[in-house]
């Protein structure tokens, strides 16, 4: 993160969206090997042969190897691909912008300037109010808002913000130098683009 912040950013906090999301994974991830370790000593005690009578106990290592691979096929499938989704979502609050990261191959990123938001909003579910979650909107006038979604303490991130906002520097900001009086623009920056002298 250091190489990407601007002269004179720093980062205030970073956060992931909040851990509720894991709840079906990690119990998943408690119950499949559990029924595969009840299935595989159904098939060691002879149970399959005396449900299905063609089979026999050389079926026993295959039927208990098709019932681990299930279970990992699952655990991969489910469990570990939404931890990794959770842990690929990132939201970073500088000085200066609030930035958004999704995805750990393929990411897609975008950012927000603290100066252009005019408003931020929370909102939230019963589910996240109980869990001190919530939803921050972030209106900066365009078409269209930005979302923080599923933030954890989204009333202290907002507050951050705010925060952050309140302690822009007053001025224009032109590459990272605050600029108190036009004059000190460079010549190509001013409209026209050269001087006359």
């Amino acid at each position: 993160m250091r190489k990407e912040l601007l002269p004179g950013e720093q980062v205030i906090t970073i956060t992931r969206q909040q851990a509720r999301s894991l709840f079906f994974p990690a119990l998943a991830f408690i119950v499949v090997p559990a029924l595969a370790a009840y299935a595989c000593a159904w098939i060691v005690k002879g149970n399959a042969q005396r449900l299905v009578p063609f089979i026999t106990v050389d079926w026993t290592p295959w039927l208990m190897g098709a019932c681990v691979l299930l279970a990992a096929w699952v655990l991969a499938a489910y469990s570990l691909k939404r931890v990794l989704k959770w842990r690929s979502i990132r939201y970073i609050l500088t000085s200066r912008r609030i930035l958004a990261r999704f995805g750990m191959f393929r990411r897609n990123d975008w950012q927000v300037s603290l100066a252009s938001i005019r408003n931020v909003g929370v909102h939230q579910s019963l589910i996240q109010r109980t869990l001190h979650s919530g939803n921050i909107s972030l209106d900066t006038g365009h078409s269209g808002a930005a979302l923080l979604t599923d933030v954890p303490e989204a009333g202290k991130f907002r507050g951050f913000i705010l925060d952050a906002m309140d302690e822009l520097p007053k001025g224009e900001v032109v590459e990272g130098e605050l600029l108190d009086d036009y004059e000190e623009l460079p010549w190509e920056l001013r409209e026209g683009g050269w001087d006359e002298r």
